[in-house]
């Protein structure tokens, strides 16, 4: 056997029979539909390396093109490991502009227009040209509009008839878009400025115009993997087009199934159509799902189970193949106030019981849910990283850390232990690895750079497992050069927070446990999903978020939006699934049964002003936060130095004992019992058996050596 045959061996081990099956299928068309959790990115990292092991191409002859920076990071990588390198892995923007800024200049006078990030201001310059009153909010639904038509292939012209004949509603009447969509364009025009559809589209004019580039780009491209396939736009197709011209070596992978971001012009027309489009093509459906228990794998085929139109058509049912695990929960809280402190409650547990922050996630249908589960958050002390924030090495504290260590690695810390000298350059920015902030933005900003130099170890132990391949053990300097690499391909780390994250950015995203939550009718489905084609896409953005979670899965509403308001229904799709803790659905021939659970949510009133409180903390407090109450400094400060004492002796973060409110509110309320002390917010049964005694010790004017001795002697 040839060294070639083995490596070819040694790559294809370990996969299953579908995946194999994908990875070798030979050079043509191959059209792969890969559920959640199957291995997707195994078997396209797999198929990748097999055509260049065995001898078809070299790795710059393959475009593989998908959808994130985050994701093209993580190809690439993955590619690394399987011994290719130069593959040109990255997103249909980035791969275009690379090849317009390389070709294109001739065409435009030699010079390129310059690429917006933002298109907002220019939709507010065209709508005051095409006579509108606008605002804010409604330039930004233009402006998606807008987004939404280049990327379908409609222009200014046709918008009008184009939606009518779809059934799609606009922002404003369809003339007035209209109007505003060809001032836009005339406004880019006359500030010499292109957007990111147009950076697609002249790459596409480019390569179909202009022979000498498209005869380069074909001769340097070979072999295309195009990934996340439901979600290509009408204009990102016709950019694959003309990269592929007559040749068909494409291999294309998606789940007809994770198909929900129809707003942004994307359809799984390409996936379904592929077959028929390239007749004898290889089909191939990866079923074993690797990432879910059986438990949450059987819920999210029962959801998806139901679906209608031509997705379902190619439906995938998943086989889990992991263990058992917890059963699938479900809850009704009274209202979304108490459904974001019990959750947030839920998760300090799992992290005081040993679970990584990272591995959590608070997934909802809209962003504006995020704020009270930020603000619950905070208030147990947990750390939370929101989605859709500032990307990782824009972040302000990244930026200031990243510039500590290139200063450092100029000076004697530069020749430390790269393991020493992380830490000790960024104590230029105020960061210890044991000096963890309590909940909120500080917290956040502070994993931030934790993640900074948790990288630092994966660096180094990456060296230390391929030793021949990246040469002398790495220093600083060399770090840096690392984290330039990733910041110019986007590629961050995890930071360890409580992920915070609509259903849409949760896409391509896992965790051992996810929270799903605000899962009532009229949010989702949203009650703007008025089409069965728009409910379909509502049914599928539950099945995505179900199939984010690996072990343990919470599903949950709150039967009214505030304290005291209208009862609302649970989701459509789950009503009928009668899962216990949510209300049962009707026998046949009966009768709707009526919402179980608390008929109106408690209205909780401030012990000094009476009105009702709704802020998390003010809550667990039991007043606002501007009415007196009395508290018992001198018990707080005892309650503090306790607290410290034992979070040191059991090495774990402070606010993993008990939050800075609970304290607070231990020393307003200063309780005598167990009862009194269990009455009160973030005091469960474990903390009220391990810690109960010494908080009682100390209310009663106890020592707090005594109250220390009392937690931590004998463990």
């Amino acid at each position: 056997m040839t060294a070639r045959d083995r490596a070819i061996e040694q790559l294809l081990a370990g996969l299953d029979p579908e995946q194999r099956e994908a990875v070798t299928a030979e050079p043509g068309p191959v059209c792969v539909l890969a559920g959640a959790g199957t291995g997707k990115t195994r078997a396209v990292t797999h198929r990748i390396a097999w055509r260049v092991l065995r001898g078809d191409m070299r790795g710059q002859h393959v475009t593989a093109v998908t959808f994130t920076a985050r994701a093209a990071g993580e190809m690439r990588d993955r590619l690394r490991g399987l011994g290719v390198a130069g593959v040109n892995a990255r997103t249909f923007h980035s791969a275009a502009l690379r090849q317009l800024r390389y070709f294109g200049t001739r065409r435009f006078g030699g010079q390129l227009p310059e690429l917006i990030d933002s298109t907002l201001k220019f939709t507010a310059i065209a709508a005051a040209r095409a006579g509108l009153q606008t605002s804010r909010a409604k330039n930004y639904d233009l402006t998606t509009e807008i987004e939404w038509a280049a990327s379908s292939l409609i222009g200014p012209d046709d918008y009008v008839s184009a939606i009518a004949a779809l059934g799609r509603d606009a922002p404003v009447a369809p003339e007035d878009v209209a109007k505003v969509y060809a001032a836009y364009i005339e406004a880019k025009r006359r500030a010499g400025v292109m957007d990111f559809a147009d950076v697609l589209a002249y790459t596409a004019d480019l390569i179909t115009d202009v022979d000498a580039a498209a005869d380069q780009i074909r001769s340097q491209y070979r072999f295309f993997v195009v990934d996340e396939y439901q979600d290509v736009t009408p204009l990102q197709q016709r950019l694959l087009d003309a990269w592929v011209g007559d040749r068909d070596d494409i291999t294309v992978v998606g789940d007809a199934s994770q198909t929900i971001y129809s707003f942004t012009g994307a359809t799984s027309r390409h996936l379904l159509d592929f077959t028929r489009r390239h007749p004898g093509a290889a089909l191939v459906r990866l079923v074993r799902d690797y990432r879910s228990t059986p438990q949450v794998v059987g819920l999210a085929n029962q959801i998806i189970g139901e679906s209608k139109g031509r997705e379902a058509k190619m439906r995938l049912e998943l086989v889990g193949q992991r263990p058992d695990g917890p059963a699938v929960t479900a809850e009704v809280f009274a209202d979304e106030a108490e459904e974001a402190d019990m959750i947030a409650r839920r998760c300090s547990k799992l992290i005081a019981d040993g679970a990584g922050a990272s591995e959590i996630a608070v997934l909802y249908r809209t962003n504006a849910q995020s704020q009270a589960y930020e603000e619950a958050l905070a208030s147990y002390g947990v750390p939370t990283v929101v989605t859709g924030a500032a990307r990782f090495f824009e972040r302000a504290e990244v930026r200031q850390a990243v510039v500590a260590l290139r200063s450092a690695a100029k000076t004697d810390i530069g020749r430390m232990p790269l393991l020493e000298a992380v830490p000790t350059a960024l104590e230029a920015v105020g960061w210890r690895p044991d000096a963890a902030p309590s909940g909120g933005a500080q917290r956040e900003a502070y994993e931030a750079v934790a993640a900074l130099a948790a990288l630092a170890e994966q660096f180094l132990e990456h060296h230390r497992a391929n030793p021949d391949e990246e040469g002398p053990e790495p220093d600083l300097d060399a770090f840096c050069a690392e984290l330039s690499r990733r910041a110019s391909e986007q590629h961050a780390p995890a930071v360890e927070g409580v992920t915070l994250a609509s259903l849409h950015a949760a896409k391509g995203l896992e965790w051992d446990a996810v929270f799903l939550v605000g899962l009532a009718d009229g949010t989702l489905p949203t009650t703007f999903a008025r089409t069965e084609t728009a409910l379909e896409e509502e049914r599928r953005l539950l099945y995505v978020g179900i199939t984010r979670a690996r072990e343990r899965l919470q599903l949950s509403y709150g039967l009214a939006r505030n304290a005291g308001g209208r009862e609302r229904r649970l989701c459509r799709f789950l009503a009928p699934l009668g899962l216990d803790g949510f209300p049962r659905p009707p026998a046949p021939g009966e009768a709707a049964p009526k919402q179980r659970g608390p008929k109106k949510s408690k209205v909780l009133n401030c012990s000094g002003c009476r009105k009702p409180l709704t802020d998390a903390r003010d809550r667990k407090l039991g007043h606002c936060e501007d009415c007196p109450a009395t508290m018992d400094e001198g018990l707080f400060e005892r309650l503090r130095e306790w607290r410290v004492s034992v979070a040191k002796h059991d090495a774990k973060p402070a606010f993993t004992v008990f939050t800075d409110v609970t304290l607070i509110a231990i020393a307003e309320r200063c309780p005598g019992s167990d009862s009194e002390l269990a009455a009160l917010h973030g005091i469960g049964k474990s903390k009220l058996d391990k810690y109960g005694p010494a908080v009682l010790h100390l209310v009663n004017g106890g020592e707090v050596e005594e109250a220390i001795a009392m937690c931590t002697e004998g463990s």
